[in-house]
């Protein structure tokens, strides 16, 4: 199938994922893969230590309901230290968004210092953003090259490439800077930053989905693949789980190639189990 050009085929397959639960899990099921796939996330200025302490302890505190932890905590790179370190002996992973974060509008030797900064201080995930700029204006080798020597800062880091795709403008620039993303080493491509609207949507994830399908069918490597920003609903989170298993299968439906950016959404599936008891 074709998504890139096709904005009916996008609206029925988007029509047809709307469902209570993940396609062939019970509700109950859904809910709790959902949740194994998050990253807790706080990014607001006025974030401070006891109030991270206090997130890593929530994410920690879901077996309490029976139910698995949260795939990572994401937070700004001055936290990292503190994140991992309240993390300790948990299978949650640490994230932070570094690069200037959110509009990418540094210059790119004091943006990879900033990466090299979160690592070093205990950063196992990165989520950076590309120069949207740069990108509106053609220059495609910049972006490739921001990548590039970002994933060569992260080491062993995983690496989520921000594409902000409420800023791109097209479909086709989705797809165009998702296979810059892509070809220049992201192991995630992600919908947004959560700071702009609109931020994910169910209509640019597809394009990106149908992007990682297409280098999937041509090299064998699985990409993965997270939205992120505005997502507080559990069916808001289930239909994004059905569009990963419809196109690209349901190898990508863990939380080594499934992520959902949410801070609301953790609260509100806590609740509907707490109601459901």
């Amino acid at each position: 199938m074709n998504y890139f050009s096709n904005p009916e085929l996008i609206n029925k397959t988007i029509k047809e994922c709307e469902l209570p639960h993940i396609t062939g899990l019970s509700r109950t099921e859904s809910l709790k893969l959902i949740l194994s796939c998050l990253d807790l996330t706080t990014l607001e200025g006025s974030d401070h230590d006891e109030k991270v302490i206090d997130f890593c302890k929530k994410a920690k505190s879901f077996n309490n309901f029976d139910l698995p932890n949260v795939a990572a905590v994401c937070v700004y790179p001055v936290f990292a230290r503190l994140v991992r370190k309240n993390l300790e002996n948990s299978n949650i992973k640490t994230a932070c968004v570094a690069g200037a974060f959110p509009a990418g509008q540094s210059p790119l030797n004091i943006r990879l210092d900033e990466v090299k900064f979160a690592v070093d201080e205990g950063a196992q995930e990165i989520d950076m953003v590309i120069s949207r700029g740069k990108f509106l204006q053609g220059d495609y080798d910049y972006i490739t090259k921001e990548i590039e020597l970002t994933k060569k800062v992260c080491g062993t880091a995983h690496l989520k490439v921000i594409l902000e795709t409420g800023e791109l403008g097209s479909n086709e620039n989705i797809r165009k800077a998702s296979n810059l993303a892509i070809e220049a080493g992201a192991d995630f491509i992600k919908s947004s930053t959560g700071k702009i609207k609109p931020a994910a949507t169910p209509e640019a994830v597809v394009v990106m989905l149908e992007t990682i399908k297409e280098h999937y069918l041509k090299t064998g490597k699985m990409i993965g693949i997270k939205p992120a920003g505005g997502i507080s609903e559990p069916d808001q989170a289930i239909l994004y789980a059905n569009l990963v298993e419809r196109i690209l299968g349901k190898s990508w439906l863990n939380n080594h190639y499934f992520r959902i950016g949410a801070s609301r959404l953790t609260d509100n599936i806590v609740k509907e189990f707490q109601t459901n008891q």
